[in-house]
């Protein structure tokens, strides 16, 4: 919060970036993400011709295969994704996931993993954090990690796993010294890289979610799961900082998600207000359905320069914890905006599936919940940014 805004350079838009992700959506139309919705499909080709553009390894390093961008790079690819009206989630995961691995990992797992990652023949897509019980309060999980001789066995349960049955490799956190024997609660949790090739049937088993929107997530349960001690990643007990280290990208990225998903929801209510004529003259000139677009758009860009500033701040390598938050809140209350402001503008063709409204609809919805919630990011800034006593 004390860096000055008028040295702030906010970042690159990478026109070039914007144009080819644009030529990859425009060979998936809407036909093709309903289809998926309609099975719970996974986006395979999508995903494949993301891969093979390199745009998957936009953050992985030169030296590991990737094309070494900054944050706002990849945050521009997830934006025009969603701009375009397909869906950046599954992009998305890859990207922030692997930042754990490069930022603590071993050299050996570094370059075991990351240039496969990088080339597409390894997905590392799954995040194993949160539990039934526990939620996000994640220093009470009850996944359990114990040494055994040059193995960890791990049990527990995990859920809202998304995508875990089309990821090769999963990112899991486990407590390795119980809550009761350590010093603070955030001590004693250990993330681990399992390869679910390997663990699938053989102490993981993982069930599908059918959920309001099509996000590929799972229930993960893991039951005398033995991996191989070099399967850690950094230090024993340390991987609750680990996490909380990548959760300002995530928060960052999401953020450009969501802008994105707002600029394609604000241009179909604009292009549907100037189209369609009732009483003789188009909806759109009517200010009741006029000033709701506007306003969702004032809001979304607002949202877009916080999330520019965090994304300069983070590649400054400066902190930006406050602005990647709050980032990801106004983007996320800007999008719900503009994707309610877009369905009251269809009326009721808005809820047939023909024109994709309700679907993006649904899926701005997860922004208020996911990958942390809008009342969190508030007792974040009440606590950490104003000062207030802690709420939770």
């Amino acid at each position: 919060m004390n860096q000055d805004p008028v040295s702030l350079d906010l970042g690159e838009d990478y026109p070039e970036l914007r144009d080819s992700i644009r030529r990859i959506c425009a060979r998936y139309p809407l036909d093709y993400w309903a289809r998926l919705d309609e099975e719970s499909g996974y986006p395979t080709e999508f995903v494949a011709e993301l891969t093979e553009g390199g745009f998957l390894a936009a953050l992985i390093p030169e030296e590991y295969g990737g094309a070494g961008l900054p944050l706002r790079a990849a945050a521009v690819v997830l934006e025009e994704i969603n701009a375009s009206g397909c869906q950046a989630s599954p992009a998305h995961a890859q990207m922030y996931i692997m930042g754990t691995l490069l930022r603590h990992g071993t050299e050996e797992q570094k370059r075991k993993y990351l240039p496969e990652i990088a080339a597409g023949t390894l997905r590392l897509q799954a995040f194993g954090v949160t539990e039934p019980t526990t939620g996000s309060d994640t220093t009470q999980l009850k996944t359990r990690a114990v040494r055994d001789g040059d193995h960890y066995v791990i049990d527990g349960q995990k859920v809202f796993t998304s995508r875990a049955l089309y990821s090769d490799l999963m990112l899991l956190l486990a407590r390795t010294t119980p809550l009761d024997q350590v010093a603070k609660k955030t001590d004693g949790i250990s993330v681990f890289l399992i390869d679910l090739r390997e663990a699938r049937g053989n102490g993981v088993e993982i069930r599908p979610i059918r959920a309001l929107m099509n996000h590929n997530t799972t229930e993960v349960f893991i039951e005398n799961l033995r991996v191989p001690a070099s399967a850690l990643v950094g230090e024993e007990g340390r991987g609750f900082r680990y996490i909380l280290d990548g959760m300002n990208a995530e928060r960052i990225l999401v953020a450009s998600e969501c802008v994105g998903d707002g600029r394609y929801m604000i241009r179909r209510a604009v292009e549907y207000a100037g189209e369609r004529v009732v009483f003789g003259r188009p909806i759109g000139a009517n200010q009741g359905v006029q000033f709701p677009i506007a306003r969702a758009h004032v809001e979304l860009e607002a949202a877009d320069l916080m999330a520019r500033k965090a994304a300069a701040l983070f590649d400054a390598h400066q902190p930006c914890g406050a602005e990647a938050n709050m980032a990801k809140h106004l983007a996320a209350e800007a999008t719900w905006k503009a994707a309610d402001t877009a369905l009251q503008t269809f009326g009721g063709f808005g809820y047939a599936s023909e024109y994709g409204i309700e679907r993006k609809w649904r899926e701005c919805r997860i922004y208020q919940t996911a990958p942390i919630s809008t009342n969190l990011v508030l007792a974040y800034v009440g606590q950490h940014v104003l000062g207030l006593p802690r709420s939770y």
